[in-house]
Formats: structure tokens, C-alpha cells, sequence
């Protein structure tokens, strides 16, 4: 049996307060708002029943983000592609951003169960004044089981139309793309927490963001495999690789919390999810 299930996520600002209303079909949900910050930021918490994606599920998510609202959207656990018989299972996600809105996209790590056939897809509109902040943590295999990523294929596509496009697909039987030292020599995450703006980012805001997260990287176990830079005026790009999960999800976590402060003038106020 396969599922295929679609959400469509708005976020208005209402009074003051951003409010956030959703539309669903199939096992696809949004858990209450919370407003941990004041009620500018609207946190937001994805629930799939099923607990993961087998070949032939699709899963299609549209959210919106309208002027002066924040939304933040994160996930109970990790996403899940489990071994296919043959079919892909998808996951495509489609956000967009008025001028002046922002948005946070912090999902939790994606495992690629080895035989995996997976697919998935991001792709960002932003007008001019919008701003989002974002991750991406996909992890092969499950390395603390001992189960490693030997059969399957994972392709993935982030996008921002216009300005920024990642898109390559690993395969399980590509020994130099997982294997050399030009490669992800044995590691098995590879994550990137992204900046984007609509607007030309301002240099010292930029220089800032990039001075502040090289100064943590240097202090992280990951310096040596991790790197940031401006791709160009529009998005600033932390990329690394890692061995676990748990030390990517660390990193990423970091810089995430000092970018709130420099860029938005925000506190690291994390999901309460995060916590449990």
C-alpha cells in the first residue's frame, strides 16, 4: 500500500499575531501552533503518521509566508525513506514568501535506509524583502546500527529560483562519490544550513553572518569538513559532512542560533519539540 498525502500551510499576520491555517489530504499533519517567542513567530510542528516514505508514497507540501508574518516549521523526529521494491517515494516542498515575511525551514535529519529509492525537493520563492533561514541533513544508512548505505539512490534538489540551485543524486554504487577524499571519503551526512533573501543582502550584514560562523566552526570537531560562504548577494551557505547525525545536527543547530541574533536580531529560541 502506498500513501499520498498533501499539506498546504499559511501563514497571515492577523492583529499583530502570526496565525497559521492548513489544508490537508492523507497523513499529513500540523500539530497547534505555539508561540514561544511573542506572537510575531509562529512555531509549527509536521506530524506523518506512517512514520516514513516507502517506494510509491509521494508526500507534496505548499507553504506561504505573507508580509510581516514569521513562520517556523520543524518535524517530531527524523524523516524516514525506507527500501523500495522499485518506485520512488517523493517529498516536494514548495515555499513562498511575500516581501517582508520571514520563514524558518528546520526540519530534522533525513535517513536513507539502504535500497531506498528517494526523492526530495525544495524549492523557495522569495520577493524582494522576504528572508528565510533553512537546513538540509541527509544521512546514509544507519551507521550506529551498523547497517550501512549498500544498494538504492537518493536524489535531491534545493532550489531558489533565479539565484541559487543544488541538485546532484547519490547512488549506493558509486564508490568514488562515496568513498575518495574528493568525495565524502566514508562519511555518511552531508548537511547545509542556508540564508536567503530576496533583497540584496547588505555586505556587513553578510561579512557579519560569515565571520560569525567561521569563528564557531573553528572551535566545532567538524572544522576540518565543514565551510561557509556567500554564494552571492541572495544566500549565504554552510555545507559539512559528518560521521553521525548527532554531530551535524550540533552544528548546524549552532550556527543556526548565532545567525537569529546577527541577521534578525532574534534570541535562539529553539522548538519545544526539539527538547522532548
Amino acid at each position: 500500500m502506498t500513501w499520498r498525502a498533501t499539506l498546504n500551510l499559511d501563514y497571515a499576520l492577523e492583529a499583530g499575531r502570526t496565525v497559521a491555517r492548513y489544508a490537508h489530504e492523507g497523513p499529513l499533519r500540523v500539530l497547534k501552533s505555539l508561540y514561544p517567542e511573542g506572537d510575531i513567530t509562529c512555531h509549527n510542528v509536521l506530524v506523518h503518521p506512517p512514520g516514513g516514505l516507502v517506494g510509491g508514497d509521494t508526500l507534496q507540501m505548499a507553504l506561504s509566508v505573507a508580509a510581516g508574518a514569521h513562520g517556523l516549521v520543524t518535524t517530531p523526529g527524523a524523516t524516514r525513506f525506507y527500501r523500495s521494491e522499485g518506485p520512488s517515494a517523493v517529498q516536494h516542498t514548495t515555499v513562498r514568501l511575500a516581501a517582508g515575511a520571514r520563514m524558518e525551514w528546520l526540519p530534522l535529519e533525513t535517513l536513507l535506509y539502504s535500497g531506498c529509492e528517494a526523492e526530495n525537493t525544495l524549492v523557495m520563492h522569495l520577493a524582494p524583502g522576504a528572508e528565510m533561514m533553512g537546513w538540509d541533513l541527509s544521512c546514509l544508512g544507519l551507521p550506529h546500527a551498523q547497517q550501512a548505505f549498500v544498494a538504492g539512490r537518493f536524489s535531491q534538489h534545493i532550489e531558489m529560483p533565479g539565484h541559487w540551485l543544488e541538485r546532484g543524486t547519490i547512488r549506493a554504487d558509486d564508490a568514488r562519490l562515496l568513498h575518495s577524499p574528493l568525495g565524502l571519503a566514508g562519511r555518511a551526512c552531508v548537511g547545509a544550513l542556508f540564508f536567503l533573501s530576496g533583497s540584496p543582502l547588505e555586505r556587513q550584514r553578510s561579512e557579519d553572518a560569515l565571520a560569525q560562523a567561521r569563528a564557531l566552526l573553528q572551535d566545532s570537531p567538524l572544522r576540518s569538513v565543514a565551510g561557509v560562504s556567500a554564494v552571492n548577494r541572495h544566500v549565504l551557505v554552510l555545507r559539512l559532512l559528518a560521521p553521525h547525525s548527532e554531530e551535524a545536527m550540533a552544528c548546524l543547530r549552532q550556527v543556526w542560533s548565532a545567525w537569529r541574533q546577527t541577521l534578525w536580531a532574534l534570541p535562539a529560541t529553539p522548538p519545544r519539540i526539539w527538547a522532548m
